[in-house]
């Protein structure tokens, strides 16, 4: 059903490249894993076009969202949720130009959509320029770029004066918990960043972060996983120790910068 969905997806004529992205393309996935499309156009395709096509292989679609990326979200015959983004293949490269070759950092997963390009599994290619885009941005992490992440988002937790650490304390004083919750998330965005880029690995975005640091990063802040669980369990429960569990999650990742030269 996917293949005859992709080879009809692919005769758009407006249509240049498809990617697969997500768990699908690589190898931890299940038959319930979700998919995650990615299709390069010139021009857009019809909304009443691409309903017609997806009407025949999904039985819930969702046509034009436009809450991140411009995508359709539908959920396949088979049950299997699907999410279909489309997009214009010179403004992503522009984007992730800005990070790999002019070293620009951002709040937070500055590396995922580099990410997404590099470990993406190419369905259509029809003038191999999804495939030069890979191999042109298929380059060593910079060390501007890694310096750059760690500066802008280690200011962020801890070091300017809007810092997260500091909007958390006020926040945990106030007993404010939906701001407690909202500036833990955004802490969270600037940690995994200074993570991923101190050990130059591209950011996979916001699943199993954890799980993925703990084993594809070699360098990491002592009590790593022990002092993230310590935080999320006093959060709302126990938030007379929220101060302490950031000061140490902060005290040990400055830790290894310092260990690592930063």
């Amino acid at each position: 059903m996917i293949d005859k969905l992709l080879e009809k997806l692919a005769g758009f004529e407006q249509v240049e490249a498809i990617a697969l992205g997500g768990s699908r393309s690589g190898e931890n996935y299940d038959e319930k894993s979700d998919y995650d499309l990615y299709v390069y156009v010139t021009a857009p395709i019809g909304e009443e076009n691409r309903r017609a096509l997806l009407a025949d292989y999904c039985k819930y679609l969702e046509i034009g969202n436009h809450y991140w990326e411009y995508e359709d979200n539908c959920v396949l015959n088979n049950g299997i949720d699907i999410d279909i983004l489309y997009r214009d293949l010179n403004e992503f490269c522009d984007g992730v130009a800005r990070v790999v070759e002019s070293f620009e950092a951002c709040n937070g997963y500055t590396t995922c959509m580099w990410h997404n390009l590099l470990t993406c599994k190419i369905i259509c290619d029809k003038r191999g320029r999804l495939q030069r885009a890979k191999d042109r941005f298929s380059v060593p992490y910079p060390e501007e770029l890694r310096n750059n992440i760690i500066k802008r988002n280690t200011a962020l937790l801890y070091n300017a004066m809007p810092a997260y650490l500091f909007q958390l304390n006020k926040a945990n004083k106030r007993n404010d918990r939906v701001s407690v919750i909202h500036r833990t998330a955004a802490f969270l965005e600037s940690y995994f960043d200074v993570i991923f880029a101190l050990n130059k690995r591209t950011h996979p975005g916001e699943k199993r972060l954890i799980e993925l640091c703990a084993r594809n990063c070699s360098i990491l802040p002592d009590r790593f996983e022990e002092n993230l669980n310590r935080l999320f369990d006093d959060m709302l429960i126990h938030n007379d120790n929220l101060t302490e569990d950031l000061n140490d999650i902060v005290s040990e990742l400055e830790s290894v910068l310092t260990r690592e030269g930063f």
